[in-house]
């Protein structure tokens, strides 16, 4: 799709005016027009500002010209797990669990390897395949290469240590010691759980990144423990497999 075309089809999904959407990013409603006839095209701080309002990636507004890759962990990028800076606009250069809301999630390739192999094995690519091909991947890719710069001098790794041992001094019974924090985003772990009104509660957002890790239970059997926690609490429930059965264990403000 051209980029005329791209602007008209958000526009339309998102319900707004042509008058609308231009008070939104600060144009004339002809400026809008203008692009959807195919006239002119947006300026790059337009662009910006288009992209903010309809949270996808300047690359789809120029109708896709190059395929985005995280410059964290190498996943091919779409809008939806496209990464957002601190002011909520999105970020083409990583993907929503390398980088949160302005913060790198990963200062270890060991650690992103550990993350990353467990979904990328199968029958066809063993653990060793992937390990090999991550460690060679990892090094060729933006953050890496300027980790030095772009780092918190371990200031986001305090952090999830601090939250680890929060969580272990909670001895939940059958939990076992918690290691390690991964980044997950919310739509993947934002499980519905039941309350004794019968009603069913999720307390995660969907488009927030949180920390979280998935452990078998001391007691056995094929439920799970899923630790989550973001700045302000700490969630600990069990489910069965595929997330089915969700059980809040336990839930606390920090």
């Amino acid at each position: 799709m051209e980029t005329k075309d791209v602007i008209l089809q958000l526009r339309t999904q998102k319900g707004l005016s042509q008058d609308e959407l231009a008070e939104r990013i600060l144009v004339t409603r002809q400026a809008v027009s203008r692009w959807e006839n195919g006239e002119t095209v947006p300026n790059t701080e337009t662009l910006k500002l288009l992209s903010k309002e309809f949270d996808v990636s300047i690359n789809t507004l120029l109708g896709t010209p190059r395929q985005l890759v995280c410059q964290c962990c190498g996943m091919p990028l779409e809008d939806a797990i496209i990464s957002h800076n601190k002011d909520g606009s999105p970020n083409e250069d990583y993907c929503k669990w390398c980088y949160a809301d302005g913060t790198y999630t990963y200062s270890s390739m060991d650690d992103l390897i550990d993350a990353c192999v467990r979904h990328m094995t199968n029958e066809h690519f063993t653990e060793e395949q992937a390990r090999a091909y991550m460690r060679d991947l990892l090094p060729t890719l933006d953050y890496w290469k300027r980790y030095d710069e772009l780092s918190d001098n371990g200031q986001f790794e305090a952090f999830k240590r601090q939250l680890i041992q929060e969580i272990n001094d909670l001895h939940v019974e059958g939990l076992p010691k918690v290691e390690k924090l991964n980044a997950l985003v919310g739509r993947y772990v934002n499980l519905a759980y039941p309350l004794p009104s019968g009603a069913a509660v999720n307390f995660l957002n969907d488009q927030t990144t949180y920390l979280g890790t998935q452990l078998e239970s001391e007691f056995g059997g094929e439920r799970c423990f899923g630790v989550l926690a973001g700045m302000d609490f700490i969630l600990i429930s069990t489910y069965g497999p595929e997330g089915k059965a969700p059980e809040l264990v336990l839930y606390k403000k920090r």
